[in-house]
């Protein structure tokens, strides 16, 4: 019978090993090691590109796998939970918030920063200001065969913005362009005379400018007046919206104070039942060293403290 009984007993301990040892080879990622899987909206790939950079080279037992996507796709990831963070220009809707609700699922989201959306054009077309009543007939097709509408895909944000932002809801006119990423937008446009590229800022913003006052130089970008500015300028005696010093391109601190018209937010959205790699990159983002990143890339950081003062220059 002792014999039986210690048998039994060697047995059931040399199991629980092999549990322990199984157990401990598959160890959970952490806020700063492991490999988290994350989707990101295609508009902010040299933006994120950075990010990813500079929190790796601070935790080298980090490894973020990105895949850059249009804004649709992304939140499909989110949902079908092959990324655990996406990152992307709006908050969860109602439908998809009712979804995590019936999962159970816990989801955090928050705004980043404030980004632009900017109109570009070839170098030799002149038409390099409009209104918003100019930037709407663009859009809504009331301009005939004169421009060519150039977006990043289809199915991206910036087609979603262009939509319900500026046409309330109306198709975009049937001439429009879909290419294959932001890059291509550029080079098309710097190609085509007659094209107008829609794209986030931080693709067109001089990276050798320290300033943050130039964009790339085969491309111009298109200055706006919003309506709110033309209708008080109109009451002005003698203004001409032709000659007007109220057009004002996508520049940091017109997109913070609304100067610029077409604006947008910057969201991560993060599901992660516990504080993974997904939140301690989301965590990065979100503190000091993360936005000032941001503002490199000419996007407003939502999560600085950020004071605009008036200045005489003498």
């Amino acid at each position: 019978m002792r014999s039986g009984v210690k048998k039994y007993i060697a047995g059931c301990l040399a199991l629980l090993a092999l549990g322990c040892h199984s157990n401990s080879g598959t160890q959970r990622d952490t806020q700063t090691s492991g490999t988290v899987h994350i989707s990101v909206d295609e508009s902010y790939k040299p933006l994120i590109d950075s990010e990813i950079s500079v929190f790796e080279t601070l935790h080298p037992d980090a490894h973020i796998i990105v895949d850059y996507k249009p804004e649709a796709e992304c939140f499909k990831d989110l949902i079908n939970d092959s990324a655990k963070l996406v990152i992307v220009t709006r908050d969860l809707n109602s439908t998809e918030k009712k979804y995590f609700q019936d999962n159970k699922t816990h989801i955090t989201a928050k705004i980043l920063a404030w980004d632009a959306v900017a109109l570009i054009v070839n170098p030799a077309n002149r038409d390099t200001t409009m209104t918003m009543d100019e930037v709407r007939a663009l859009m809504g097709g009331q301009t005939g065969n004169r421009y060519e509408l150039v977006f990043d895909h289809q199915n991206s944000s910036l087609v979603r913005y262009a939509i319900d932002s500026i046409n309330r809801g109306k198709p975009l006119p049937s001439n429009t362009k879909a290419a294959n990423g932001c890059a291509e937008v550029v080079d098309y446009v710097a190609g085509h005379e007659n094209a107008v590229g829609v794209i986030g800022v931080s693709w067109i913003s001089n990276p050798y400018d320290s300033t943050g006052l130039s964009f790339l130089n085969k491309i111009r970008v298109v200055g706006l007046m919003s309506d709110s500015t033309l209708q008080v300028q109109r009451q002005n005696p003698g203004f001409d919206p032709a000659t007007s010093s109220y057009y004002f391109k996508p520049f940091q601190a017109y997109i913070a104070l609304k100067s610029y018209p077409l604006t947008r937010a910057f969201y991560f959205v993060l599901r992660e039942p516990y504080f993974g790699l997904g939140t301690g990159f989301a965590n990065f983002l979100g503190g000091n060293q993360g936005q000032l990143i941001i503002g490199q890339h000419r996007l407003f950081p939502a999560r600085l403290n950020i004071v605009f003062r008036d200045a005489t220059i003498h």
